[in-house]
């Protein structure tokens, strides 16, 4: 059996800035995974501009994985252009246990489609992304300024998303 090389690099530093040194590099990975704090607690690494440039580090056969499932980070990577995939969970023990985490490619084969449950989930307005646009913003300015989209936009709660399809 032959084992493929594998190489692993270990950068220190602001991630948001780190990053933007790869991607002018043409860094290219077969795999990513994505493993930051939660997106309420360090949105910084969860914003539509970061994971844009994690998506350009992304080879074009490569996966990016994460075991994050919220809907603002799932319609970020959308928005940076990759493709989605669930990584579902064999048996759920609550109603509130759908899914272990996300895969994203450039293209949409070997992925586990999203749920109808999923799909419908990022159309709520938990579905709006973090922003940070110059990737300096506090986690404080990011999360109000989602604050504020989510209270101005015209979509379906999630509580009422949630008692549809009867997750408590």
């Amino acid at each position: 059996v032959s084992i493929p090389r594998c190489e692993a690099r270990l950068l220190i530093g602001d991630a948001r800035q780190t990053i933007q040194d790869l991607v002018c590099q043409g860094f290219q990975a077969d795999a990513i995974f994505l493993d930051p704090f939660s997106p309420q607690r360090c949105p910084q690494l969860w914003t539509v501009e970061f994971l844009s440039l994690v998506a350009q580090c992304l080879a074009p056969a490569g996966h990016l994985a994460t075991y994050c499932r919220a809907a603002a980070v799932r319609s970020a990577l959308q928005e940076a252009g990759l493709h989605l995939g669930t990584l579902p969970i064999v048996a759920p023990r609550h109603s509130h246990e759908w899914a272990q985490g996300t895969v994203a490619r450039w293209q949409p084969d070997q992925l586990i489609p999203l749920s109808l449950m999923e799909q419908e989930h990022l159309q709520t307005r938990a579905g709006i992304p973090y922003r940070d646009p110059h990737l300096r913003d506090s986690a404080q300015t990011i999360r109000w300024r989602r604050q504020v989209e989510q209270q101005t936009a015209n979509r379906e709660s999630t509580s009422r998303w949630r008692h549809r399809w009867g997750i408590t």
